[in-house]
């Protein structure tokens, strides 16, 4: 009887553990710290992203951590991402409404917001892989209150 309560009990914490286990749908996920003073507009935040193993439907992500120190509503980014070995190149710029008018935050946080936006989606093949710039386009050079953007890419099944 024991033998049989110790072989389920492994079964169900095999079974427990497979289940929150980390998403097996993230290929790639890191965030980069901004300076302690403001992020610098000459400031570029850079991601190397690794080849993939297999073709994949990429859902890309940003992050962005702000604390009370932010003083706009609004944030503009500039994410370029090139694809290699082919070396193509793609950009876009993000609006990111991070503030309602009222001041709320609308991301996640009490005295530090997160904020997670889906900004794009692209297929690469195997082999490919990306380098992604993300930098400000504000008309303030120096931006204080942002501590982390971070990018993460997602496959799509």
């Amino acid at each position: 009887m024991n033998r049989q309560i110790f072989v389920l009990l492994i079964i169900l914490v095999t079974v427990a553990s497979t289940l929150v286990s980390c998403n097996r749908s993230t290929i790639y996920s890191h965030y980069c710290h901004t300076s302690v003073v403001g992020w610098d507009k000459s400031d570029t935040l850079t991601f190397e992203v690794s080849p993939l193993k297999a073709d994949a439907e990429l859902k890309s992500i940003i992050g962005i951590r702000v604390n009370d120190k932010y003083p706009f509503k609004a944030l503009c980014l500039i994410v370029e991402q090139t694809i290699y070995p082919d070396k193509v190149v793609k950009s876009d710029t993000i609006n990111c409404r991070l503030f309602d008018d009222d001041g709320k935050s609308r991301g996640r946080g009490v005295s530090c917001y997160q904020h997670v936006l889906h900004y794009n989606t692209h297929r690469l093949m195997k082999g490919d892989s990306l380098s992604i710039r993300v930098h400000h386009n504000m008309k303030r050079e120096i931006l204080p209150g942002i501590s982390d953007i971070g990018i993460t890419l997602e496959q799509i099944h």
